[in-house]
């Protein structure tokens, strides 16, 4: 028995997919920057190809675009916007592979990375590879559009690795065809047939020895003992503590309110806090974590003044900024930002293990 969304473990959506949907979004009409500030999401941190945002916000955004753009088919539309880029050290490792075989096996280990719950099994019968897409939650009415995104950002990705759309290859498609679909047939230039028990990319085994125009070995290497790494890191990471700082991480207005980070969750106030001091860790802690690391960024990257970055962080004034950046890594705003080597400040981590 498969779990629900609600009650599944999250393990977030990466930021950026959600910033590209905006985008699109924007394109067809739909305010979408208010859309994402009423579901809770800071527009300018969906930006960042390192945060991940909670699935719980995910999943109500992207319920919320499909139901006020009134456009079921916003999946097939977001897989024409998925350059390979985008996808972190796994789109790296997948363009500096060899052959379009080896591409496909990274995909198959690591799309948990990408896209959370859903696996990509391979099997071959006769001269034929499937790659069966199964999904181990309920997504309910999200479950057409990652799929749609999924299948069809594939078919995208392929002709970008090898210089033209794979020759053979088709898509199998679980159940009746969408009344949607027909609107977008003409866009897909691969066949696409529904009515199947399963939903697969098929594709001709000859063709997986098909070389990748991005070539690199030595890259290959690196990029995937990055995806490794990220996957140890985000099944270790999957702790309530990491699942309360993700919404904090993303949160409009900022820092939230330790009543709608609960609500966002579902679970009490009460539940949050008790969860936490389980894992030896309070909201308080969280919230400082993600205000030193921002500050940290913004006084390394902008040229924001102690006064505008105090007000992006929540604080009332560059005075208390100052006191609380202080009392965490030891030195001044203004220090950290002039000093020539940061990494003699104090990081996170070791600042506010002890409060």
């Amino acid at each position: 028995m498969r779990a629900s969304v609600s009650t599944a473990q999250d393990l977030g959506m990466p930021a950026i997919y959600l910033h590209l949907l905006a985008e699109l979004l924007n394109t067809i009409g739909v305010d979408e920057q208010d859309l994402l500030l009423r579901v809770g999401l800071d527009p300018g941190r969906l930006q960042s190809t390192d945060l991940r945002v909670s699935q719980t916000q995910a999943s109500e955004f992207v319920t919320r675009a499909i139901i006020e753009s009134g456009e079921p088919g916003l999946g097939i539309m977001l897989a024409r916007e998925l350059k390979l880029p985008l996808h972190g050290a796994l789109g790296t490792a997948v363009m500096s592979s060899r052959t379009l075989g080896d591409a496909m096996e990274l995909m198959t280990r690591y799309l948990t990375l990408r896209v959370p719950h859903l696996q990509v099994c391979k099997r071959e019968t006769g001269n034929l590879a499937w790659y069966v897409v199964s999904c181990d939650i309920d997504l309910g009415p999200l479950h057409g559009f990652i799929m749609d995104a999924m299948l069809f950002g594939c078919v995208s990705m392929g002709a970008q690795l090898t210089g033209s759309v794979i020759d053979g290859l088709r898509i199998v498609r679980r159940g009746p065809e969408p009344a949607y679909f027909h609107r977008f047939r003409s866009q897909i230039p691969v066949p696409v047939e529904f009515g199947a028990t399963e939903n697969a990319l098929v594709i001709p085994a000859s063709r997986l020895s098909l070389p990748v125009r991005f070539t690199d070995d030595q890259l290959a290497a690196s990029s995937r003992a990055q995806c490794e790494e990220a996957l140890r890191q985000l099944t270790e990471d999957a702790g309530f503590a990491c699942r309360v700082r993700r919404v904090i991480e993303t949160s409009h207005p900022f820092p939230p309110k330790l009543a709608r980070v609960a609500g966002t969750l579902f679970v009490s106030e009460r539940t949050l806090k008790r969860r936490l001091q389980e894992e030896e860790a309070s909201f308080q802690q969280l919230v400082d974590q993600v205000r030193l690391e921002r500050a940290q960024d913004l006084l390394h990257s902008t040229s924001m003044n102690l006064s505008q970055i105090a007000d992006t962080l929540g604080y009332a004034d560059a005075a208390n900024f100052t006191r609380a950046f202080k009392r965490w890594t030891g030195t001044s705003p203004s220090h950290y930002r002039s000093a020539p080597s940061r990494s003699a400040v104090t990081p996170a981590g070791q600042a506010l293990a002890t409060g």
